[in-house]
C-alpha cells in the first residue's frame, strides 16, 4: 500500500478526466457562467452600498427566487443574515428556542447545534437523540420541547433523513438544510424554519445564512424579541426579519456571495426548479452508489439505501487501498476535494453531487478512481 505521506507519480490520461474537477462538499463548485456574470457587472455592483437599490435588488431577487423554488405558502417569509449556518445556531439559541429543544445528532454538524444550546445559560439543556454515523435517529414528541432541531442531510457522513413533524407536538420544527437545500425535495408544511448557507447546492460563497420561516416561526421570533431576554443585535432574528423585509441585511454582506446565489437560483428555475435540481443530484449520486456496489474493493458507507444522501456520497474502501493516497493522486491531477470529513476517520472518499456538478463529470470521476486504484494495486 502506498504511503499517504508521499503522493505516487500517477498521471491520469486526459481522456479520462472530468471537464471540471471540483467535487468538494463545501465550498463547492461555482459555475463559471455565474462568475462571468458577476464580472460583467463592472463597477455597478461590487463596491456599492448595500442600503441602495443596486444591492437591494439582488437581495430581493434572492428572496423571491427562494420563495418560488421552494413553493412557499402564503405567510412564509425568507430572512437572511451574515455569518453562515453556524451563526444561525447562535441566533436560534437567542431567538427561536423558548425553554428547551430536542436535537437529532448523527454526525458532526447535527451535533454542533446541540452543543451551542448546551452552552446557553438562559435556556434548559437540550434533549439529544443520538445514532451512529451512517444512520439517523427519529424525533420523539415531548410536551416540554418547543423546538425540534432536525438535519435533512448530514454533510459529514452522507446520511439523509426524511423531514417529518413529530406527531401530537406543537413545537416548532427547525431543519438544518445547509447541504440539502436546492438539491433535495422538501415539503413546506413539514417545517417551520428551513435554514442553510449558500456555499453548497447554491454554488456561491459562504458567510451568509438564509431561513425560510413559517408564520409560526415568525410569531416565535417576534414574541421572544419582546421579552427581557437579551439578544445581541447581530444575532437578533427579529432584527434580521426587519431588515430582510426591506431587502437588506443588518450589517454589510458579502456582495459577491449574494450575486452568485441569485445567479444559481435563476439557473435552477430556468431549468425546471427544485424537482429538476433534485433529479440531477440523484442522477449523479446513483452513478456513484452503483459504481461502489459493483466494485471489488469499495462500498457505500451508508448501509441503508433509503438513508443515502443524494448530494454527499461517502464511499468506504478495503484496507488494502489507502483512500487518502487515492485522493492525493486525484488532487495532483486536478480533481479536488474528494477527501473524507476529517473527524469521521474513515478510509473513504466523500464526493459532492450538487446541482452545479455535471453528472458526466461524476461518471468521469469513477473512471479516474479506477485508473488510480489499478496503478496502486
Amino acid at each position: 500500500m502506498a504511503s499517504s505521506d508521499s503522493t505516487p507519480d500517477i498521471t491520469i490520461p486526459a481522456d479520462l478526466l472530468p471537464v471540471d474537477g471540483r467535487f468538494g462538499s463545501g465550498p463547492s463548485k461555482i459555475r463559471t457562467a455565474a462568475v462571468a456574470a458577476l464580472a460583467d457587472t463592472g463597477s455597478g455592483y461590487l463596491g456599492t452600498s448595500h442600503r441602495k437599490e443596486g444591492v437591494r435588488s439582488v437581495v430581493r431577487r434572492v428572496r423571491e427566487g427562494l420563495s418560488t423554488l421552494f413553493a412557499l405558502p402564503e405567510g412564509h417569509e425568507v430572512i437572511l443574515g451574515n455569518g453562515g449556518a453556524t451563526t444561525f445556531w447562535d441566533a436560534a439559541a437567542f431567538g427561536l428556542i423558548e425553554e428547551q429543544s430536542q436535537h437529532l445528532c448523527f454526525g458532526e454538524f447535527s451535533s454542533k447545534f446541540a452543543a451551542v444550546v448546551e452552552g446557553a445559560p438562559h435556556i434548559q439543556d437540550p434533549q439529544r437523540i443520538v445514532s451512529d454515523p451512517g444512520t439517523h435517529p427519529e424525533a420523539t414528541a415531548d410536551p416540554t420541547v418547543d423546538l425540534y432541531a432536525l438535519t435533512q442531510n448530514e454533510t459529514s457522513s452522507g446520511v439523509a433523513m426524511p423531514i417529518r413533524r413529530p406527531e401530537r407536538s406543537s413545537g416548532l420544527v427547525a431543519v438544518d438544510a445547509t447541504s440539502a437545500a436546492g438539491g433535495m425535495r422538501i415539503d413546506p408544511d413539514a417545517y417551520d424554519v428551513y435554514y442553510f448557507a449558500p456555499q453548497k447546492c447554491f454554488a456561491s460563497d459562504g458567510g451568509l445564512w438564509l431561513a425560510l420561516c413559517s408564520p409560526a416561526a415568525i410569531g416565535r421570533i417576534e414574541k421572544l424579541s419582546t421579552t427581557e431576554r437579551w439578544q445581541p443585535p447581530s444575532l437578533s432574528l427579529a432584527t434580521a426579519l426587519d431588515n430582510s423585509r426591506r431587502d437588506q441585511t443588518y450589517n454589510t454582506p458579502a456582495l459577491a456571495t449574494l450575486f452568485l446565489l441569485a445567479e444559481q437560483l435563476d439557473w435552477m428555475l430556468d431549468n425546471g426548479g427544485l424537482e429538476w435540481a433534485a433529479r440531477r443530484c440523484e442522477t449523479s449520486s446513483s452513478t456513484l452508489y452503483e459504481w461502489a456496489e459493483s466494485h471489488k474493493a469499495a462500498e457505500p458507507f451508508v448501509d441503508d439505501p433509503a438513508s443515502r444522501s443524494p448530494v454527499n456520497v461517502t464511499i468506504d474502501f478495503d484496507d488494502w487501498i489507502d483512500a487518502a493516497t487515492v485522493a492525493a493522486v486525484l488532487r495532483e491531477n486536478g480533481i479536488l476535494d474528494t477527501e473524507p470529513y476529517r473527524k469521521l476517520g474513515r478510509n473513504q472518499l466523500r464526493i459532492a453531487c450538487y446541482p452545479a456538478i455535471e453528472p458526466d463529470d461524476i461518471t468521469a470521476l469513477t473512471r479516474c478512481v479506477d485508473h488510480v486504484i489499478e496503478r496502486l494495486s
